[in-house]
C-alpha cells in the first residue's frame, strides 16, 4: 500500500512540475510582449529568448518558433545579424528534433523560419542570399499544399521583388493575389492587399509603385461599391425567388413531388459516381506521390555515390601520375586537377563546419596580399590598396587564399598601363566587403552566371581547370559569407566577397 502511494505521489509531483513549467513558459511570452509593446526591446528580447528556451524543452514547438523569430527580429533591429542568424538555426533544430518526434512534416514552421531570414538578408541588401531563401519558401508552401502559406508566399515574393528593383515579377505576384481574392469576392482581403503593397513600396523607396497603387487601389475603391450593390440585389433577388420556389412547393400535387424526389436519387447517385471518381483520383495521386519520394531518394543516393565515385577516381590518378614525369605541363595540371576535384568534395561535405578566426590588421593584411602579385603583373600596371587600420575577425589563410586567387586572375587578364586595385568596405556592424577590380577585358555576359559553376565546360587542363572560383566560392560560403561578380562594373572585372561576423 505504501508503496502504491509513493508511485501516485512521485506522478501528481511530476504533472504538476510539468504544469508548472508550461506556465512558466507562456508567463515569460506574456511579460515579452508586454515589453515589446512598450517599446523596451533589449527586456523583451531577453524574455524571448527564455520563453523559447522553455517551450523548446516542452516540445511546443509553434510557440518556441514565434519567440525565436521574435527575438531574432529584435536582434537584427539593432544589426546583430550573427545572432539573429544564430538563433534562427537553433529555432530550425528545434522544428526538426519535433518533425522526428512526431514523425510528420512541420512546413507552416519552417515557412516562417525561412521568411525571417529571407527578411534579413532583404535588409542586408543579398539578392544572392535572399533569393535562396525565397526558393525554400516556395518548395515549402508547395509541399505544405495550404492556402494561407500559399498567400503568404506571394506576399513575400512581391515585397522581394520589388526590393531588388524587380517590378513585373512583383507585379505579377500580387496580382495574382488580388486575382484569386477577387474571385473569391473577399474585397476586405482585396483592400488589404493593395494596402500592403502601398507599404512595401514605401519601404522600397519606389515611389512610382506607390503613386500607381494609389491609382489603382482608388479605381477599385469605385468598382467594389458597384459590386457590393450587384451582391445585395443578387440576395434580394435570391431570396424573392426562394419564396416563389415555397409557395410555388406548397401548391404543387403530389406528382411534382414525386419527380423531386426521383430527381433527388438521381443527384445521389452522381455524388456517389462523383465520390468513387474523386477516390480513384485520390489514390493515383497516393501512388504518384510515393513515386516521386523514391525517385528523389535514388537521385540524392546517386548524387552520394557520384561524390565518392569523383574522389575515388581521383585518388587513384595519384600513384599514376607520380610514375610520369612531373616536369611535363600536362603532367601538372592533371596533378593540380585531382588536388582540386578532391578539395571541392571536402569542401561540399563541410559546409556547415565554420573556420577558425583571427583578430587582424586589415591595412596591413591587405597590403601583403598584393605585395604578392606585383611580380606578376603586365608592364606599367597601377596596383592600389584602400584598407583602414582596422583590426577584424576573419580566418587569414582561406581569406588570403581567396584574394591572392582574385588578384592573380586580374593580373593574368590586365594588359599593359592598366591598374589593380583592392578596397575593404563597412556594411553594418557585423557586415564587411573585400572588393577586387581591375581594368582588364572582363568576363563575356554569356560566361558570367556560370563562372562559380564547376565542370561547365571541357577547357584544356594545362590552361586551368576552372575549379578555383568555385573553390572560392565554397570558402566564402564556409566562412559565413558570398563570393560574387559586380554585373554592373564594365570597365573590367569586379568581384565582391562579402563576410558576416
Amino acid at each position: 500500500m505504501k508503496k502504491i502511494i509513493a508511485v501516485l505521489f512521485l506522478i501528481t509531483l511530476c504533472f504538476y512540475s510539468q504544469s508548472q513549467a508550461q506556465n512558466r513558459a507562456d508567463e515569460l511570452m506574456k511579460q515579452a510582449q508586454e515589453n515589446l509593446a512598450k517599446k523596451e526591446y533589449i527586456k523583451a528580447r531577453y524574455l524571448y529568448l527564455q520563453a523559447f528556451n522553455a517551450f523548446s524543452s516542452q516540445d511546443k514547438y509553434d510557440k518556441a518558433v514565434d519567440c525565436g523569430i521574435n527575438a531574432s527580429a529584435l536582434y537584427h533591429r539593432e544589426n546583430y545579424y550573427k545572432e539573429a542568424f544564430e538563433l534562427l538555426r537553433s529555432a530550425e533544430q528545434v522544428v526538426e528534433t519535433g518533425e522526428q518526434k512526431e514523425g510528420k512534416a512541420l512546413p507552416d514552421l519552417k515557412f516562417r523560419i525561412n521568411k525571417e531570414r529571407l527578411q534579413m538578408y532583404i535588409n542586408l541588401k543579398n539578392p544572392a542570399r535572399a533569393k535562396e531563401q525565397l526558393t525554400r519558401l516556395e518548395e515549402t508552401a508547395k509541399a505544405s499544399r495550404n492556402d494561407s502559406l500559399n498567400n503568404d508566399l506571394l506576399y513575400t515574393q512581391a515585397n522581394y521583388y520589388y526590393t531588388f528593383g524587380l517590378n513585373a515579377q512583383g507585379d505579377a505576384s500580387i496580382n495574382k493575389l488580388i486575382g484569386q481574392y477577387k474571385e473569391q469576392k473577399n474585397y476586405s482581403k482585396v483592400n488589404e492587399c493593395y494596402k500592403t503593397l502601398i507599404d512595401i513600396a514605401r519601404k522600397a523607396n519606389n515611389a512610382p509603385l506607390v503613386a500607381r497603387t494609389y491609382d489603382k487601389f482608388i479605381v477599385w475603391t469605385d468598382s467594389v461599391k458597384a459590386l457590393t450593390a450587384q451582391d445585395e440585389l443578387n440576395v434580394l433577388k435570391r431570396k424573392y425567388d426562394e419564396t416563389l420556389t415555397v409557395v410555388q412547393e406548397k401548391d404543387s400535387s403530389l406528382s411534382s413531388k414525386q419527380y423531386i424526389i426521383i430527381g433527388l436519387c438521381v443527384l445521389a447517385a452522381i455524388l456517389a459516381v462523383a465520390l468513387v471518381l474523386g477516390a480513384i483520383v485520390l489514390l493515383r495521386f497516393i501512388v504518384l506521390t510515393r513515386k516521386q519520394k523514391k525517385a528523389i531518394q535514388i537521385a540524392n543516393e546517386h548524387n552520394e555515390l557520384k561524390t565518392k565515385f569523383i574522389q575515388n577516381i581521383s585518388s587513384q590518378m595519384e600513384p599514376t601520375l607520380d610514375t610520369l614525369d612531373p616536369s611535363l605541363p600536362g603532367v601538372q595540371a592533371l596533378h593540380t586537377f585531382s588536388t582540386h576535384i578532391q578539395e571541392l568534395s571536402e569542401l561540399e561535405n563541410t559546409l556547415s563546419e565554420p573556420y577558425e578566426m583571427q583578430e587582424k590588421n586589415i591595412s596591413t593584411f591587405c597590403e601583403s596580399i598584393m605585395d604578392k602579385i606585383k611580380g606578376k603583373t603586365q608592364e606599367d600596371v597601377t596596383v592600389a590598396v584602400n584598407a583602414p587600420k582596422l583590426n577584424v575577425k576573419i580566418n587569414p589563410e582561406q581569406l588570403e587564399r581567396i584574394l591572392l586567387h582574385l588578384l592573380e586572375n586580374a593580373a593574368e587578364y590586365t594588359p599593359a598601363g592598366g591598374k589593380i586595385w583592392l578596397d575593404f568596405k563597412k556594411r553594418g556592424a557585423h557586415t564587411h566587403q573585400f572588393i577586387v577590380s581591375d581594368t582588364g577585358c572582363g568576363i563575356p555576359e554569356e560566361q558570367r552566371e556560370d563562372i562559380f559553376k564547376p565542370f561547365t565546360e571541357v577547357k584544356d587542363l594545362t590552361q586551368g581547370d576552372g575549379l578555383g572560383l568555385p573553390i572560392c566560392s565554397l570558402i566564402a560560403t564556409k566562412m559565413n559569407g558570398s563570393l560574387t561578380l559586380d554585373s554592373s562594373y564594365n570597365k573590367g572585372a569586379r568581384f565582391v566577397l562579402e563576410l558576416h561576423a
